[in-house]
This record gives C-alpha cells, sequence and structure tokens, in this order.
C-alpha cells in the first residue's frame, strides 16, 4: 500500500504530465487559432461599412481613412485601366447631324496618315529610318544656277534604314523650314510624301539673301504606327481625379471622359448644353453632388513592349536633323519680273504651290494674308488700340500665356485678386483708365491643370453663349494641347460644340472679333511623345483649321510661327514669338490707317 506521502507525489506528477500535454495540444492548434483571429478581424473590416451608418460623421471619417489605409497595403497602387474601346469613347454626347457626321468622316479620310507595310512581327530597329543615313538634296531643274525672290525652293528627302538601305514606303513625320540667321528670317516648308521612301520639301522663296533649308525627322512611319495604336487603344495614359467632401468625410475617385461601367458605379457630370461627356467613379459613401474639384492623376507607364521603345530614342530618331548631300545653302537675287532670261534660269516648273500663313523677316513676323502687320514694341501704343475693348481669353496654358504677357507688358493693366490657384485662374485685370477689360478662363475637362474647383470648369462653347460681343470684344481660343491622348473624333466633337456658338455669336454681335490659336511645335523626348508628341498635334492641327475654315475668324498659325522660328521648340513658346502672335492680333484690332 501507497503511503499518504506517496500518494500525494504521484497526484502532483499525474498534473505534471497532464499540463504538458495540455501545453503541446496548445501549440499543435495555435495556428487554427490564428487563422481564426485573423478571420475574425477580416470580419470586423468588412463590418465597418454597416458601423459607420450608425456613428457620427467623426467618427465616421476616422474609421473610413483607416480602413483605406489598410486597403492601400494590399491592392497595387494606379489607377483602374480604362476598357479598351474606340468606339464606346467616340460616340458618347450629342449626335452629329447627318450633315456634320459626312463631314466629319471626309476630314479624318482626309487626315489619314500613310502606315507602314503591314509585318506579322514589329519591325526591328534596323530596319526603320534612321536620320544619320538619310540625305537630302536640293533639286536644281536641267542648267538651273540661280533663285529669285517668287520662286519656288524644292528638296527632295531620301530616307534610309539603320542598315543604310533605302526605305521603301512613306508614312515618315518630317518638318522642314527655310531660313536665314545673318538676316533673322524663316519660312515653313511643306513636305511631300511621296509613299515610296522620297519626300518632296517646298519652300517659298520670300527674302533676298541667304536662305539655308533645314529637314528634321520628328518620328519614324513605324514609330506613327505605335502612336496611332496609343490614340486609339490607350486614352487612358493621361488619368484624371476628383476629390468629394461632406463634413469631415472625404474621398478621391478616378475620372475620364469614358469609364468603365461594368467596375463601379460612375458619377455622370455631362454637360446638358453641349452634351460634351465626362465621368468619375462614384464614391463608395457619398454622392455624386459633393464633388469639389477636378485635376490631373498622372500619366500611365510601361506603354511599350521592349522592341517598341526603341524607336523613341533622343537623339536618335526623335526630332534629329538629316544632313544634306551638297550645300544645304542658297543665294536668292531680287525679283526680276518682264525679264525673258529669268525664265530660262529661275525655278518656274514647281510640283505644287505652296502657300505658307507668314514668315520672319529681322525677327518679326510677316503675315502673307489680310492686314498689314504692326509692331507694338511700346505699352502705350498697346494700351491705346485696347482703349475700350473687353477682351476674353478660353483654353489651355497657351492662351494664358498671352494674358501673362499683356498682363506683365502694360504696366497700365492691373491684375485683380480672384484668390484663383497659380497657373489655374480665372484670371482679371482690368485698366479703369482706358476701360479696358482682360479675363482668361480655362476649358473644360479634359484638362491637365493641377486642381480646378468644379465650380470652375466651364466649357467654351458655354461661355462664348454668355457673351453679348460687339465691335469692342474681343475673344481669344486655344484649344488643342489636352486633347493630344484621346482619338480625333473627341477633338472634332469639342470643336463643333465651340464652332457652332462662334456662329452664334457673331450672328447676334457681327462686329466681335474671334480669334483662333492653332497648335504649336514643342521639346519632345521619349516619353514626352507618347502622351504629347507634335504627331498628335499636327493631327489636332488639321482638324481645327477645316472645323474653322469659312468663318469671319483670325487663325494665328502658332504651328508656323514655332516651325519658322531659330528657338528651340517649346510646349510655352517663348516671349519673342508670343510677341509676334500678340502683335498679329492687335494689327487687327487697330490696322494700320492709310
Amino acid at each position: 500500500m501507497m503511503t499518504l506521502e506517496q500518494e500525494h507525489k504521484m497526484v502532483l506528477e499525474l498534473k505534471r504530465q497532464k499540463g504538458s500535454v495540455v501545453w503541446k495540444n496548445l501549440s499543435k492548434y495555435a495556428s487554427v487559432f490564428l487563422v481564426l483571429a485573423l478571420s475574425g478581424g477580416i470580419l470586423l473590416w468588412r463590418n465597418i461599412h454597416t458601423l459607420e451608418q450608425k456613428l457620427n460623421c467623426q467618427t465616421v471619417s476616422a474609421l473610413y481613412q483607416f480602413r483605406n489605409s489598410i486597403q492601400s497595403s494590399f491592392v497595387p497602387g494606379g489607377p483602374p485601366l480604362l476598357y479598351h474601346n474606340h468606339s464606346y469613347c467616340v460616340h458618347l454626347g450629342q449626335e452629329p447631324s447627318p450633315e456634320e457626321a459626312l463631314q466629319e468622316r471626309f476630314l479624318l479620310e482626309s487626315l489619314a496618315w500613310p502606315e507602314p507595310q503591314p509585318r506579322a512581327v514589329p519591325t526591328p530597329l534596323r530596319q526603320t529610318s534612321d536620320p544619320a543615313h538619310s540625305q537630302f538634296t536640293i533639286i536644281r531643274a536641267g542648267n538651273i544656277r540661280k533663285w529669285y525672290v517668287g520662286d519656288q525652293l524644292e528638296t527632295l528627302v531620301h530616307m534610309h534604314d539603320f542598315q543604310g538601305r533605302p526605305k521603301r514606303y512613306g508614312g515618315d513625320f518630317l518638318l522642314a523650314r527655310l531660313h536665314s540667321p545673318e538676316l533673322g528670317a524663316g519660312v515653313a516648308g511643306q513636305v511631300f510624301d511621296r509613299r515610296n521612301g522620297l519626300y518632296s520639301a517646298v519652300f517659298p522663296l520670300l527674302w533676298e539673301g541667304p536662305a539655308q533649308v533645314e529637314v528634321t525627322l520628328v518620328h519614324s512611319s513605324e514609330a506613327v504606327a505605335v502612336l496611332r495604336r496609343l490614340r486609339e487603344e490607350r486614352p487612358d495614359r493621361v488619368f484624371f481625379k476628383s476629390l468629394f467632401r461632406s463634413g469631415f468625410l472625404s474621398e478621391t475617385t478616378m475620372c475620364n471622359l469614358c469609364l468603365p461601367t461594368n467596375q463601379q458605379p460612375l458619377c455622370n457630370y455631362t454637360d446638358p448644353h453641349t452634351g460634351e461627356p465626362w465621368y468619375c467613379y462614384k464614391p463608395k459613401l457619398l454622392g455624386c453632388d459633393t464633388r469639389i474639384n477636378h485635376a490631373k492623376g498622372g500619366y500611365q507607364k510601361h506603354l511599350l513592349a521592349n522592341k517598341e521603345a526603341l524607336l523613341f530614342q533622343s537623339g536618335v530618331n526623335i526630332k534629329v536633323r538629316i544632313r544634306a548631300s551638297g550645300s544645304d545653302r542658297v543665294v536668292v537675287l531680287p525679283e526680276e519680273k518682264d525679264n525673258p532670261e529669268d525664265e530660262s534660269t529661275s525655278v518656274r516648273a514647281e510640283p505644287a504651290r505652296v502657300a505658307p500663313s507668314g514668315y520672319y523677316f529681322h525677327g518679326s513676323w510677316r503675315s502673307l494674308g489680310g492686314v498689314a502687320g504692326r509692331q507694338f514694341n511700346d505699352s502705350s501704343v498697346i494700351t491705346q488700340c485696347l482703349k475700350g475693348k473687353m477682351v476674353f481669353m478660353y483654353g489651355d496654358s497657351t492662351a494664358r500665356q498671352w494674358f501673362e504677357y499683356l498682363n506683365a507688358f502694360v504696366p497700365e493693366l492691373k491684375e485683380f485678386n480672384l484668390h484663383s490657384p497659380k497657373n489655374v485662374g480665372p484670371f482679371m485685370a482690368v485698366d479703369s483708365t482706358q476701360n479696358i477689360l482682360l479675363r482668361f478662363r480655362c476649358h473644360g475637362p479634359p484638362i491637365r491643370f493641377s486642381t480646378v474647383a468644379a465650380s470652375e470648369l466651364r466649357y467654351v462653347a458655354n461661355e462664348l453663349d454668355g457673351l453679348a460681343g460687339g465691335p469692342d470684344t474681343v475673344v481669344v481660343i486655344s484649344v488643342w494641347a489636352h486633347f493630344s491622348t484621346f482619338p480625333l473624333e473627341v477633338y472634332v466633337r469639342r470643336l463643333r460644340h465651340i464652332r457652332r456658338a462662334i456662329v452664334r455669336l457673331l450672328d447676334r454681335a457681327p462686329g466681335t472679333l474671334v480669334v483662333v490659336r492653332s497648335a504649336n511645335l514643342q521639346a519632345l523626348d521619349a516619353e514626352v511623345s507618347l502622351y504629347n508628341s507634335d504627331w498628335f498635334s499636327v493631327q489636332l492641327d488639321g482638324v481645327l483649321r477645316a472645323m474653322f475654315r469659312g468663318l469671319d475668324v483670325l487663325l494665328v498659325d502658332a504651328w508656323e510661327m514655332t516651325l519658322a522660328h531659330q528657338l528651340p521648340h517649346a510646349l510655352h513658346p517663348p516671349p519673342v514669338i508670343v510677341k509676334n502672335m500678340i502683335d498679329t492680333v492687335l494689327s487687327y484690332i487697330c490696322p494700320v490707317q492709310s
């Protein structure tokens, strides 16, 4: 028999062994307990939305921000991709009339760009256009050795690939200009694509003295094909956002001209008057009427495959000059009319007569149509010209440049503090003594400005409908730079609404001066090319000229004024070019008195 002491020891040993077993079992199921705890946490997280409805606004905001911080740790960053449906984006908004639809089709067909030969696989870089192996030649017909003012100069451009072999198809994007650094002169040339790897660059001879030819490859035909695809399939490569706020609660969602409807509910901000579409993803907690602002969200990255990226290399195949085979210079002699000998010694047989809008001479722009140009070098002269005038400027930052130039150059203009964000507006300057009013307002979305209050988002067509107009009213419109990432039909629709509003304005107030500023060239690198390439701009420029042709408006040809000038291309042209643009407008407001 066990003694009482032995029995007590045995009980203690059994308890110890039992505790060890329990601890081992607990360790065995620890992972199960952890999973259950996490599941409970996730369940709590998913039910926060339900709890939020029962809490006060400040608590709701705190919980919602906490949930967003958790969510951002697990969901990949960046905006959602658009559903790449070209026709869906294009056919939003008001339908054009049958006549307008027909005009649009003819317009788009006239802007169709030659495509490179179809290939089953992307063209290797070595077979694409190489400016270093290409060359141009000044054509001398027969034994012609002289050029005269009034004649036309033609050059032939031979495109070759990186292996030095001649190209056999067209589609390259080339720029050409004739200039004279000695005379401060320059004029844009016109390039004709022969569709076989050869191009003609033609220039009018407008001044006496030296002239030098310059030809530049902006993009190869293969790169243009990539840009065309991006424009049609990736209108989301610049994305936008809006802030929604009510009390202490705020949310930010992605916005764009067209968004997929199958991802989450949308807020529809289509303009009721013009039908211009705009959408934002609906906030999870707030209503669509709590939208505070609009802003550029950013740029989509990684748009190209590796082989495609080789087509966009700064200093290699983006805006690289093509060398001349032989001399690139000529000396232009004075015009000699009614001299039979000149007919045999000057260039009279030209492929196609080119008619630029103007040219530079001694640094000043000389228009080749309309009123004679004047130089407004004194601020007091500008003040007298604008006396009693109201100038309304609508559009992008290239229109804002004009406001900034006049506001800085004319000391009598005093800017009125509207507490507007810098570089966004709206802005207003006045000269109460001379009764001058100057205003700038940005156009409606898509607008890539930093942050614009939702209440300040106005479409140009609607603003024009609100103007009385008249002989003392000047309207400046510059709408182009923010449409480069969308299909051309989107830009056609926007300009169609502006055109209708201009027609209405001129009908009720025929004396109104309407000024339309065209697109301009800009600096390009591998990244900028995918969003703001000059190829996008030249297509927009073609749409703009066609849409306003036949209207009683003044076209300021910013495209030729930046191409013909010696200064480097820039999205915002330097002050000397801006001055020439404004001088052109002022020359129409205050023409030279005969």
